[in-house]
């Protein structure tokens, strides 16, 4: 069961008479802050709460595109210079986006000292 969920359970408790907890014992038995289940009480009697995050299963709106990816290898692979010179002339990202583009399409030596 997760903070939540007990968290939800324990504040309908609460509301429903069962239980005479006070919030701020709710909120050490949950981890929560007192004025979050404030908000989650709020969230029960309008019925609208949700156990689901709203941003699950998005994609991150910085999140670099194949196509980008794609030219970044493609040019990289054209130039003769060092990655910090390439990332310097590609500022459209930043070093440590170009290295891993490049670490994945595997244009990166693995310098391992002995």
């Amino acid at each position: 069961m997760s903070r939540k969920s007990d968290a939800v359970e324990l504040m309908t408790k609460v509301m429903n008479g069962q239980s005479y907890l006070n919030y701020k014992e709710i909120a050490e038995l949950t981890g929560y802050h007192e004025k979050y289940l404030l908000k989650l009480k709020k969230d029960l009697e309008n019925g609208s709460i949700s156990f689901v995050h709203g941003n699950t299963n998005r994609k991150p709106v910085n999140t670099i595109t194949d196509k980008e990816k794609e030219y970044i290898v493609s040019l990289y692979k054209r130039s003769n210079t060092s990655i910090r010179k390439f990332c310097r002339f590609y500022a459209k990202r930043s070093y440590s986006c170009i290295w891993h583009v490049l670490k994945e399409a595997g244009l990166l030596e693995n310098k391992v000292s002995n």
